[in-house]
């Protein structure tokens, strides 16, 4: 006998995702974590429309991925005009939007809070803050037309300990990820869409690895409870179950992605 869900429904168990040809947005496509996000989306049937910096790398990233209808376009997404363009090109040029994972950041690491200037302030809050909370609300509206929509923010491990030396600044706009990710949820859910935030532990990515001091790597590596730094491919697939039917009553999450260094 089949299970019976709520309301009498019939209960039926399939990994299919429900992201076949949907389209999706990655921002920070060219990161470690960005380009395995971009990947696995594509492995799963989904249109990906990859946005970064720069035009050249978004090129081999779209060349590399499986299946068709895939785009790259180079923003800059704290100008108001490159969120539009990112939007239009989503749902008048690709027919739709269906999710959003934004995983592009910028982490500016000094040595101690001392070295902290005000223009590294405005750079981290204008790019993992301002920019998040404005694209957002931007795609919601578009999402909002066909009644549903997936959001699925980024922030870090951060958020929870704080920043350690000169990464308190980092740390403080990853907060207001967190928060910001609640707020969006309560206001576009009756819409039909979700938004969580996934925080990732530490990852092998060049944002982890510049100017890391090698023996706090292995420091990191030894107290993870399953004993690796993970890979970006560790953290892509959470990011494809937040967008899949099968997250479709997850709302308002922070999934914590970090081996078991953090536990909450």
């Amino acid at each position: 006998m089949r299970p019976v869900g709520a309301g009498g429904r019939e209960m039926v168990w399939s990994i299919d995702s429900g992201l076949e040809s949907k389209v999706v947005i990655v921002t920070g496509a060219c990161g470690g974590i960005g380009r395995s996000v971009a990947e696995a989306f594509a492995q799963a049937g989904s249109r990906v429309l990859a946005t970064d910096l720069h035009q050249p790398a978004l090129d081999e990233l779209i060349a590399a991925l499986p299946g068709d209808g895939h785009r790259g376009v180079a923003l800059d997404l704290v100008d108001e005009d490159a969120r539009e363009t990112l939007v239009s090109i989503a749902t008048q040029q690709m027919g739709g939007l269906y999710a959003l994972a934004h995983t592009a950041a910028l982490l500016i690491r000094r040595s101690s809070l001392d070295q902290v200037t005000e223009a590294d302030w405005d750079a981290q809050i204008d790019t993992n803050l301002k920019a998040t909370f404005f694209l957002s609300r931007r795609v919601a509206t578009a999402m909002a037309e066909h009644g549903e929509g997936r959001i699925i923010l980024f922030t870090s491990q951060s958020w929870w300990t704080g920043g350690f030396g000169g990464s308190s600044v980092y740390a403080a706009s990853k907060g207001g990820v967190v928060s910001l990710s609640r707020s969006l949820a309560r206001n576009f859910g009756p819409s039909g869409i979700t938004v969580n935030t996934v925080a990732p532990g530490q990852i092998n990515t060049s944002m982890l690895l510049t100017d890391l001091d090698p023996a706090v790597y292995e420091k990191m590596r030894s107290e993870t409870p399953l004993g690796y730094v993970g890979e970006p491919d560790d953290v892509s697939g959470v990011v494809v179950f937040l967008a899949s039917r099968h997250a479709r009553y997850v709302s308002g999450a922070t999934i914590n992605v970090s081996g078991g260094y953090l536990m909450y």
